[in-house]
């Protein structure tokens, strides 16, 4: 390791969508994040963050929550002040959830759907769901650290099929290289 690396240090995780036609039910998205503990990176998270919820540090804050769509930009913005968490932590799993409330619903009913993970003005990572259209959630980013070295972030979207509860207490598991 490079003494002079940082690594990632606070990261914004955004969330985009057109809203649904008129006459259609809206569509909601949220961004989830869940901490894994150093003594455990693969098992439960030690908590999970969503759209009423934060960080009991305040590492972890969800700033802007849309339930369908609607408004300019980005409709969900989390931020994550890895730089900020407890050396407990090992590692930091991101995901997108689709509001299962009319019916199920996945990526390729939701109208332009888009993510962008960015670190300060530096864009580490953009995507359209196009690769999980058939999913009805996906994790999108992994930070992990090695002790209390420099956060790395692992990009990536994968899908996953199944209701939100579910997804929140195995969006931890493996994920592919």
């Amino acid at each position: 390791m490079n003494g002079l690396n940082k690594g990632i240090r606070k990261v914004e995780i955004a969330l985009r969508w057109d809203p649904s036609p008129s006459g259609q039910p809206s569509t909601d998205l949220d961004l989830v994040a869940a901490p894994y503990l150093a003594s455990d990176p693969h098992g439960d998270p030690d908590y999970v963050v969503h759209f009423d919820s934060r960080s009991p540090d305040g590492t972890i804050t969800l700033n802007r929550d849309s339930k369908d769509g609607k408004g300019f930009g980005y409709d969900e913005v989390m931020t994550l002040e890895l730089d900020r968490l407890a050396e407990r932590y090992a590692r930091v799993v991101v995901g997108v959830i689709i509001q299962q409330h009319q019916g199920r619903r996945t990526f390729s009913g939701v109208a332009h759907p888009g993510l962008r993970i960015r670190e300060g003005y530096d864009v580490l990572a953009e995507d359209d769901f196009g690769g999980v259209l058939g999913a009805t959630a996906a994790t999108v980013a992994e930070f992990v650290r090695d002790g209390s070295g420099p956060w790395e972030f692992h990009p990536g979207v994968q899908g996953f099929e199944g209701d939100p509860a579910t997804f929140t207490r195995t969006m931890g598991v493996t994920r592919r290289p």
